[in-house]
C-alpha cells in the first residue's frame, strides 16, 4: 500500500496539503515567469506551463486526504488533535 509506505518514511497529511498549496504558488510563479523570461513565446507557452504545474495541487490534495484517513484509522492524528484539546484545556 503506497499510502502506508509514505507515512512509514515519515510523510503526513499536512506535508503533503503544503505540497498542493506550494505547486499553486508555483503555478502562478511559473505562469508569469514564462511570460516574463519568454516574452515572444506568447501566452498560449505561459498557460501552458502554468497549468502542467498546476495540475500537480489535485494529485498532492488527494494524497494529503489519503493520508489523512490513514492517520485516523492508525490514531496518530486522533492522538494528535487529543493533544492538543489537552493543552488548550490546561492553557
Amino acid at each position: 500500500m503506497v499510502i502506508k509506505k509514505m507515512h512509514d518514511m515519515g510523510i503526513r497529511s499536512e506535508h503533503a496539503y503544503m505540497a498542493a498549496l506550494g505547486s499553486i504558488g508555483l503555478s502562478i510563479a511559473s505562469w508569469m515567469g514564462s511570460l516574463t523570461m519568454e516574452p515572444g513565446a506568447g501566452i498560449a507557452r505561459a498557460d501552458r506551463w502554468g497549468i502542467f504545474v498546476g495540475q500537480w495541487a489535485p494529485t498532492f490534495f488527494g494524497l494529503g486526504v489519503a493520508l489523512s484517513h490513514y492517520e485516523q484509522q492508525d490514531g496518530t492524528l486522533t492522538a494528535t488533535v487529543h493533544e492538543l484539546r489537552e493543552q488548550r484545556q490546561a492553557g
